[in-house]
């Protein structure tokens, strides 16, 4: 199989957001602010809630797994099962966020117009790496007797 260079691309780029997810448990109320998690979050943290840090850690698994499914199809790790449907499924979740997020503002009432925008211009970016790298790979990444890594 070609290296497929979007996919370890989106496998970084969920591991990035994966750690500053981590980043906000371990230095609190600020990262939680900065990142746009909205002040209500914030102050929990600061109080020492566990919510965010349940709800963040949440995060961080599925970000890491996002991470791990991109690196399976991309064959640098060993291949992960449903990793067709499970790329499909997080492209879409990625270029979803990334287009559908005004319906979602009125959820969230305190996160700012600039976090939107950007946060949704980011998800989007991801989802685009994924998606291409979903075209690139698609006969290995639906082959299931392929397990074997190049």
């Amino acid at each position: 199989m070609p290296k497929n260079n979007y996919l370890i691309i989106a496998a970084v780029c969920s591991a990035v957001a994966a750690l500053m997810h981590v980043g906000c448990i371990i230095f609190g109320g600020d990262w939680y602010r900065f990142f746009g998690a909205g002040e209500q979050m914030a102050q929990m943290a600061e109080a020492g809630h566990i919510y965010p840090t349940i709800v963040t850690s949440v995060i961080v698994v599925v970000l890491t797994l996002w991470s791990l499914y991109a690196l399976s199809g991309a064959g640098v790790i060993m291949r992960l099962p449903l990793l067709r449907v499970g790329l499909c499924v997080i492209a879409a979740i990625y270029l979803l966020r990334g287009i559908v997020f005004i319906p979602l503002i009125p959820m969230f009432p305190e996160n700012s117009t600039t976090f939107w925008l950007v946060s949704s211009a980011i998800c989007f970016a991801f989802g685009l790496m994924y998606a291409l790298g979903i075209k690139q790979s698609w006969a290995y990444i639906g082959n299931k007797k392929s397990d074997e890594i190049n």
